[in-house]
């Protein structure tokens, strides 16, 4: 009786397994449902940053747009008022900045789950801003001369590349940071006057400058995705390859009977 029974759970087992392996053969490629979304964020660091500098005030937040899984476009605008001076003038430059461009992120679509998101994004920026001098002061042959130079308007532009993260904290919310590096295409003023300072940019006086954001989001899923993963294939290993080799010549040289 009890030989029986195991010959009706063997079998039964075998049937259940064969079931499983051929449901699992029709079955389509593994795929991932993602969520694309719009954001809409601020950053923080500016504001910090005037709370201990009053000279410097710089406001920005942006607006993405989820095109797939991998790519998503980006508009950023934003507002500074910056002022510097020193022992013999002052400057003043004020105006606006917008970045446009395309975002990618480099994670695997089961990696990012439509909550991470790791990559780079590409920019071409433009400001338009005022700049004065309200004093400026020199030693001549005369003595002492104070004088102005009035308020003019310009216009730059420059491109940006921002490598860097974003997380999904609570529902629907994220944080994350970038690294600003820009490459100076034109300061809206002439080679050799340059404004000491554009909005969204830095100092004009540099062919590069850097900057680092720190955004606040707010995530609206306006559709779902289905991504297919793609199936790695298992890579043969020296060890399977020399045992199949082993089982091979065991089939073409059979072991040997001993009397």
């Amino acid at each position: 009786m009890k030989r029986i029974s195991v010959y009706i759970i063997s079998l039964l087992v075998i049937i259940g397994y064969s079931g499983s392996e051929s449901w699992a053969q029709n079955q389509p490629p593994d795929t991932v449902i993602l969520p694309i979304k719009i954001r809409a964020g601020a950053d923080i660091i500016g504001p910090v940053i005037y709370l201990t500098d009053r000279n410097n005030l710089n406001i920005e937040g942006y607006i993405s747009i989820d095109l797939n899984a991998k790519t998503g476009i980006f508009l950023d605008a934003g507002y500074s008022d910056y002022k510097y001076s020193q022992y013999n003038y002052e400057y003043l430059s004020r105006g606006y900045f917008v970045k446009a461009g395309v975002d990618f992120n480099l994670l695997k679509p089961e990696t990012s789950k439509g909550k991470y998101w790791a990559g780079i994004g590409l920019r071409y920026g433009l400001s338009s801003f005022t700049s004065e001098i309200p004093s400026f002061k020199y030693d001549s042959y005369w003595g002492t001369i104070i004088t102005t130079i009035s308020s003019s308007s310009s216009m730059g532009h420059y491109l940006e590349v921002a490598p860097g993260f974003r997380a999904e904290i609570f529902n629907n919310f994220s944080m994350g940071w970038s690294v600003n590096m820009r490459a100076l295409l034109h300061t809206g003023t002439g080679k050799d006057l340059r404004s000491i300072y554009f909005p969204g940019y830095g100092a004009g006086d540099e062919s590069t400058s850097f900057g680092i954001n720190y955004f606040l989001s707010w995530n609206i899923p306006y559709k779902r995705i289905k991504v297919h993963i793609k199936q790695e294939e298992p890579e043969e290993t020296e060890e399977t390859e020399g045992t199949e080799s082993a089982e091979s010549a065991g089939s073409l040289f059979p072991p040997a009977e001993y009397p």
